[in-house]
């Protein structure tokens, strides 16, 4: 049995200047949506790549239950040289 797969392979683009890409930002990052990846240079050397956002994971409650236990004084004021220190008074 043969399985056949499409793939859309983007060819990367050549880089883009880091003038041309301030002036074309809008089209550079729909395309990057759409699964291009951007090189963008400065002087002819690649210095950032745009790329696609990867699909935010949802958030499952209940999760970390088990992993963390809370210790018995967690809402207990602290003590003054720590709260300082967050404050900035520290010495």
């Amino acid at each position: 049995m043969t399985i056949l797969v499409e793939v859309e392979i983007m060819p990367l683009s050549k880089p883009v200047n880091i003038a041309d890409a301030k002036a074309r930002l809008p089209e550079l990052v729909q395309r990057a949506a759409r699964g291009e990846e951007i090189i963008i240079a400065r002087n002819g050397e690649p210095q950032a790549r745009l790329v696609p956002l990867s699909p935010a994971r949802p958030r499952v409650p209940g999760r970390g239950a088990g992993r963390w236990k809370v210790v018995g004084d967690f809402n207990e004021p602290l003590p003054d040289e720590l709260l300082d220190a967050f404050e900035g008074r520290a010495e």
